[in-house]
């Protein structure tokens, strides 16, 4: 059995078999691989006898659930109106220009991908990004090239 299937296993023996416990178990995949590969799908679907198209389809519709390989740093930026009207295209410029990569890319040494999401949760301190699970807010063209240049140290 593959590193792979082993986790499958581990998260379906913990959360269930069922299909209402798909959802957790494309979570787990995701924290520990990075990504849902079209294997771990088939595997997923195998493991908790679904076809496959049902998990895919759960899996593309939630786009905290990459189903292609990201960087090290996933860099969310909040897409809403809200974020439009406080500067989101300066923000989405600032990182572009900084990183060398449009949306939907991945920087040439992996470490980080560009990706527009909708709402984060914060618009009353918009615009906001999001790298992995750390919230930033109240977003300017120095703001971002400061946080980013934290990362770009890592």
């Amino acid at each position: 059995m593959s590193p792979l299937q082993d986790l499958i296993k581990t998260l379906a023996d913990e959360h269930g078999r069922n299909r209402r416990n798909l959802l957790p178990i494309l979570q787990g995949v995701v924290e520990q691989e990075k990504y849902l590969s079209e294997y771990s799908m088939i595997e997923i679907a195998r493991e908790l006898n679904l076809s496959t198209a049902d998990v895919y389809g759960t899996a593309t519709f939630y786009s905290f659930l990459e189903h292609q390989k990201m960087g090290t740093y996933i860099i969310r930026v909040c897409k809403t109106i809200t974020c439009s009207m406080k500067g989101k295209n300066q923000i989405l410029l600032t990182i572009q220009d900084m990183l060398k990569i449009g949306l939907g890319e991945t920087t040439s040494d992996g470490k980080f991908s560009l990706l527009q999401t909708n709402c984060l949760g914060w618009c009353h301190k918009a615009p906001a990004m999001l790298i992995n699970d750390e919230v930033y807010t109240e977003l300017n063209h120095e703001s971002v090239r400061e946080i980013l240049s934290q990362y770009l140290k890592k």
